[in-house]
């Protein structure tokens, strides 16, 4: 069983743009309080996200909020450094993944008590799928900011159009989307592919949304199931995508293109991406280019599923002002904050009537006019397995082995053959 863990442009643009915007505090002056909030993001993200509660601090001098930002890329360990050296953060930032490792050090402040005092603050407020993610033993740790299925088919209508084929809609199938990205795919006379029909990072998604799994139980994992049938033709038809269709580049393709996937999109070298939400402020920003979303197609059985994130803020135990962190973690989550992340559309708002609203899925103004469907898709998102050594069994086992066959260098049956005793060695290692 699962142990009770709670118990037991310039980085140097985006820091001066931190010193001013998001305000560097002295002392606080015994009538003042200062709290302290880590977070992650590329400066457009962070201007976003201090924006958002600009109202709230205007009518609330009594507290004062410093936004630190903290590199996304070992992001635990920094915080657990900072907590060792006694400078931690009032509030953090929680990734749904890494929400699980702060999980087990047992760090996190349960907000049950705060929220049961609150006269407006309610779970049922947000999708279940994520408040139930930041619950452990019936607490919950972390309040949901956004959810991020990966559920985005970016198109390019252009390409669309020039090919005289009808922009994908949410009830397409593996077969329909396979046919797309076939009449998508450009080679030239040399035989170079000068235009992708698809590339998609979120292998997951095919497992999922083939009726398969990586773990036999998300929340309790004991064994990994993706050497089950369907985990293996889910996986199959993704690597079909690559290495025999070749509407999709390798692993190898794409890192001598010289560029990231997300602007071989937006200059029309890939006619569709599958994505989250978050490389919406990027796309809107592009100058002519003309896009919109489709859900990730259900398979030939009309299965679905998607891999997801998400983001949450946690108040430490370490704090010494908990009852001022809450206040500034109901800013960052209510309905005014989580409209303003809507309107810049980064992300799916985690309240539901938000992200039902004008700011989202009643916003056809701004691209994408069909991000609604995401209100669905959080039905069909699949978490990533609750332990903590899933991570370290992802990146260091899991992803190393499917480049090999991503690139063609060995089988999927050799591979999942290989694997599997691995990582179920590795999830009863810890248990």
């Amino acid at each position: 069983m699962r142990k009770n863990w709670i118990k037991h442009f310039s980085w140097l643009a985006a820091l001066a743009f931190l010193a001013s915007a998001c305000g560097a505090q002295g002392a606080d002056d015994g009538k003042t309080k200062t709290i302290r909030v880590a977070f992650w993001g590329s400066p457009k993200e962070i201007k976003i996200i201090t924006d958002s509660v600009k109202d709230w601090r205007e009518t609330h001098p009594d507290i004062k909020i410093r936004f630190e930002h903290t590199p996304y890329s070992g992001y635990l360990n920094k915080i657990l450094t900072r907590m060792a050296g006694g400078a931690a953060p009032d509030i953090i930032a929680t990734e749904v993944d890494y929400f699980v490792s702060f999980a087990k050090y047992g760090v996190l402040e349960s907000l049950d008590p705060y929220i049961e005092t609150a006269d407006t603050f309610k779970k049922t407020n947000f999708f279940p799928e994520v408040i139930d993610r930041f619950t452990v033993d019936e607490n919950l740790y972390a309040v949901p900011r956004d959810t991020a299925p990966f559920a985005c088919v970016y198109y390019n209508k252009d390409l669309f159009d020039k090919a005289g084929i009808p922009y994908p809609s949410d009830d397409w199938t593996w077969s329909d989307f396979l046919d797309i990205a076939k009449k998508l795919t450009k080679v030239d006379e040399r035989g170079r592919t000068t235009q992708y029909g698809f590339y998609g990072w979120a292998w997951k998604n095919f497992i999922y949304g083939n009726g398969g799994a990586l773990v036999d139980d998300v929340r309790d994992p004991e064994e990994t199931e993706i050497s089950s049938k369907k985990s293996i033709e889910g996986l199959q038809f993704y690597v079909d995508l690559i290495l025999k269709h070749k509407v999709m580049p390798t692993p190898v393709a794409l890192a001598n293109s010289g560029m990231g996937v997300d602007m071989m999109f937006e200059i029309g070298q890939v006619a569709m991406f599958l994505s989250g939400i978050w490389e919406t402020p990027n796309f809107r920003t592009t100058r002519g280019l003309r896009w919109d979303v489709a859900m990730f197609p259900k398979n030939d059985k009309g299965v679905r599923g998607f891999g997801t994130g998400g983001t949450g803020y946690a108040i430490l135990k370490s704090s010494k002002n908990k009852k001022e962190a809450w206040e500034v973690i109901k800013a960052l989550t209510g309905v005014k904050g989580q409209e303003a992340l809507a309107k810049s559309g980064l992300a799916q708002p985690a309240r539901i009537a938000v992200a039902e609203g004008p700011y989202f899925a009643l916003d056809k103004e701004n691209p994408p006019a069909n991000k609604g469907m995401l209100n669905e898709a959080v039905k069909y998102a699949v978490y990533d397995p609750f332990s903590p050594q899933w991570r370290e069994i992802e990146s260091k086992f899991i992803q190393p082995a499917l480049d090999l066959i991503f690139n063609g260098k060995e089988s999927i049956d050799v591979v999942v053959k290989r694997l599997t005793p691995e990582v179920n060695s590795l999830l009863q290692e810890k248990k």
